[in-house]
């Protein structure tokens, strides 16, 4: 996640210490993963993205609610600093609340990712009871829009409820767009749904091929898009700041993003602050997957993140999360933690390689056959990518 609210505007928000702070990077740290877990596959959408490839159906096989207890203690064991609970729709698991509970007594903050359209006040009220720190509710446009992307009538209107459901109950709730050809032109409307519905917080996303998400990978935006919809985000976060309105924005699943934003602060705000802002960037590491960030679905398999199901690490059915996250003998496991020599030769020469990390490899691996090839969403350009870093960034 790219924190431009923070590196662009100065703005402190209470997940910082999750993607810039100094324990990140200090000698011999410890850093178990950000776990997302796939708490079930069943759907009441059928959104074009989906990474799971979810339906309105039954999955089998899917963990018990023992299994998930012990699962929960272990990342409690491990350091786990987040949680955050996805699907599927998580809220059509039966014991999620109780398994989220569990989770709250065992120190793990949890987050909940869903479509929002089963958030009536009642399941809000108990949402905020169990403890969820934080509630994200997608929206890929604007009313019928929303609706054609998600698959079903009325979706919007019923996520909205659930918005609205939250904050009446004061629950924090934030908004997530993922950015498509199809979705790119309701930015400016999404912004105006922030500020008057009063959302602190939104996340605007990159398409990554997985699931679904691989039929669509042709409504990906090119660079100039890409450039044009990262302008608008930043253009907005700062006229929101300036009228003294701190809402958390966030990009999400295109390191670029980063060195887009250092740029444009070297360009616009001095030397000085850039410095700052690469201090922290660096500190973040870029992508992070298989190293701060880690996925379970929802039959117990475990993957370097929520996007890369065909690399199977191991079952938490046979062993601890815990363990098979620190097992390195599984090649690409391996490779994500110190990949620099893997990467595309283009990558190995960037001046923004420390801030990136070369990217998602889910999406290399979908657009070249090879995990260790070119991330086809990476935005800049040669000369972007090969002048020489100013002094005070090292």
């Amino acid at each position: 996640m790219l924190g431009v609210s923070r590196l662009l505007c100065g703005v402190t928000t209470e997940t910082d210490h999750l993607r810039y702070g100094e324990q990140l990077r200090a000698p011999g740290a410890k850093r178990p993963p950000v776990v997302v877990w796939t708490s079930t596959r069943r759907c009441n959408l059928h959104c074009m993205h989906c990474y799971s490839d979810s339906f309105d159906k039954p999955y089998p096989g899917e963990l018990t609610t023992p299994e998930a207890r012990a699962m929960l203690q272990d990342m409690a064991d491990f350091g786990v600093p987040v949680l955050l609970l996805s699907g599927g729709e998580p809220l059509n698991r039966e014991d999620l609340f109780d398994l989220a509970e569990t989770a709250h007594h065992l120190g793990l903050r949890t987050t909940l990712s869903t479509n929002g359209t089963l958030i009536t006040r009642q399941t809000a009220q108990r949402i905020k009871d169990t403890g969820f720190g934080y509630v994200g509710i997608s929206l890929d446009g604007i009313g019928a829009q929303h609706d054609k992307f998600r698959g079903k009538r009325g979706a919007f209107d019923a996520a909205v409820e659930g918005i609205r459901n939250c904050k009446a109950v004061g629950q924090r709730v934030g908004l997530r767009l993922t950015l498509t050809r199809r979705t790119v032109a309701a930015l400016p409307d999404i912004f105006d749904l922030v500020e008057r519905e009063g959302i602190d917080r939104v996340c605007f996303y990159h398409l990554v091929y997985s699931g679904r998400g691989r039929r669509i990978s042709g409504d990906a935006l090119n660079p100039q898009e890409v450039r044009a919809a990262l302008d608008t985000i930043f253009d907005r976060a700062q006229d929101f700041h300036g009228r003294g309105l701190e809402k958390e924005i966030l990009t999400v699943d295109n390191h670029a993003d980063g060195a887009y934003l250092y740029m444009k602060v070297e360009r616009e705000q001095g030397p000085e602050r850039a410095s700052e802002v690469w201090r922290l960037l660096k500190r973040n590491g870029g992508n992070n997957s298989g190293v701060a960030i880690g996925h379970i679905d929802n039959t117990g398999n475990v993957h370097p993140d929520q996007f890369t199901w065909g690399v199977d690490l191991g079952n938490i059915r046979e062993r601890p999360f815990s363990q098979i996250w620190q097992d390195t003998a599984h090649p690409v496991m391996a490779g994500l933690k110190d990949r620099g020599k893997l990467l595309p030769a283009r990558c190995q020469s960037c001046r923004f390689l420390e801030i990136c990390n070369g990217n998602f490899r889910s999406r290399a691996q979908f657009a070249t056959g090879d995990i260790w090839g070119m991330d086809p969403a990476c935005f800049l350009s040669d000369d972007e990518m090969q002048a020489p870093a100013p002094a005070g960034v090292a």
